[in-house]
């Protein structure tokens, strides 16, 4: 874990031990006790495809299920 500071201009330098395994984008996240710095990948799409490349069901599929699901939870 590292310390650091806020320049004058309000710019933020991670150390190079972090970018270099987290990338140079971020997306920052307000939580309530403070933020989080969440690597957005150079190719999202790509990073999205990589992640789900097990997924056997299509988009469709998914969507179909996730209505459904959310009709049954309302109905409760």
């Amino acid at each position: 874990m590292s310390d650091v500071a806020l320049d004058d201009r309000g710019r933020l330098t991670l150390p190079k031990e972090v970018r270099e395994r987290y990338g140079d984008r971020y997306h920052v996240v307000q939580l309530p006790d403070g933020i989080k710095l969440v690597p957005v990948a150079d190719d999202p799409l790509e990073a999205l495809r990589d992640e789900f490349a097990d997924v056997e069901k299509s988009a469709d599929e998914l969507r179909e299920e996730a209505r459904e699901a959310a009709i049954d939870e309302a109905g409760r």
